[in-house]
């Protein structure tokens, strides 16, 4: 029987014991957009034994210019439970798991528990700050990547080298990064910059990459428009709240319900504390004579005159057509519930 791997077992670097070690890894990948979808196609097909896909999202028809897992059909199909029916038709000897939950301090801990390696798609910095907080102080290696216009980043974030808050160790102001909707994104750059975080990711599984070596754990930027390669020496600071003083402040965050205005999409994410599962097409049944209701295993979509909402299982809505948080909450009391 032709061996799946036997182009990526002659590898000098890899060969035939770190294929086994691969196939013994568990990587979690939180958020699967544009870079998710790339590492998530990467690491399938290069054996990892289980990856779990986390994603709050579903797919839209303006995510397929950049997004390479997904299709039409997908469309309006949690992004989690998409990806993962693509993967497993990829490969089908690899564990392929969706999570299709918002990370949050109140589920990160059990979510990251039994994971080798976090490897972030995420499009926000106040999740890659709590992924940074649990890694740190569990000693998990996570991987930093973005992607924005034309130019892209990654960094490893090592055990006992800097991580994200020596990089930056304040939150920047709501409003003053760009994003995928105020600057646009090339597609080339996402691919670009998933493969290079998928490539440290199968270092990091097999013991390439140190700790104490400074270019293991640099900033790297490259710009695909212009050609421009940087890399960035990151070191440790002795006074970084996270990794040296072991202040976790967003791990330790109280626990209440978590509103996420969504940026350039003109509506907001509501996560209600202590949220139990719902019976979607119970849900459905109560709302449709209230307005447009779809509904399947994991999401029900369901639209008024003014809002359009996705509510799924885990009580998680996002709300569109309004980026007031104090509206939202009320439309979320009207139609799911307190």
């Amino acid at each position: 029987m032709e061996n799946r791997y036997s182009r990526q077992e002659i590898l000098q670097n890899i060969g035939e014991e770190g294929q086994k070690k691969l196939s013994k890894s568990h990587v979690l990948i939180v958020g699967c957009g544009a870079l998710g979808t790339v590492a998530a196609n990467n690491l399938a097909r290069a054996g990892i034994g289980k990856i779990s896909i986390l994603d709050r999202d579903f797919v839209e028809l303006n995510n397929l210019q950049r997004q390479m897992l997904f299709d039409e059909n997908d469309v309006e199909k949690p992004k989690a439970i998409a990806a993962t029916e693509k993967l497993k038709l990829i490969n089908s000897s690899i564990k392929v798991e969706p999570i299709v939950k918002d990370l949050n301090h109140a589920n990160v801990e059990e979510i990251i528990k039994n994971v080798d390696l976090v490897l972030d798609g995420t499009d926000n910095i106040l999740t890659r700050m709590l992924i940074n907080d649990v890694c740190v102080r569990e000693g998990i290696p996570w991987i930093y990547t973005g992607a924005i216009g034309t130019s892209g980043m990654t960094m490893n974030i090592l055990p006992g080298a800097a991580c994200i808050r020596c990089l930056y160790p304040c939150v920047p102001k709501p409003g003053s990064l760009p994003t995928c909707d105020t600057m646009g994104v090339l597609n080339t750059i996402t691919v670009i910059m998933g493969s290079m975080a998928s490539t440290e990711t199968i270092r990091i599984l097999l013991g390439e990459v140190k700790p104490e070596s400074e270019h293991d754990s640099s900033l790297i930027v490259y710009d695909t428009w212009n050609h421009s390669f940087d890399e960035i020496l990151v070191r440790k600071n002795e006074n970084c709240q996270c990794c040296s003083l072991e202040k976790y402040d967003y791990l330790n965050a109280e626990e209440r319900e978590v509103i996420t205005s969504l940026c350039g999409r003109n509506a907001v994410q509501i996560t209600p504390a202590n949220s139990k599962e719902i019976e979607l097409r119970g849900l459905a049944s109560k709302l449709e004579h209230l307005g447009s209701v779809k509904c399947a295993d994991f999401i029900l979509l369901f639209k008024t005159s003014n809002y359009e909402i996705s509510i799924f299982r885990d009580g998680r809505a996002i709300i569109k057509g309004t980026n007031n948080e104090n509206v939202a909450k009320s439309i979320y009391a009207r139609y799911i519930g307190t």
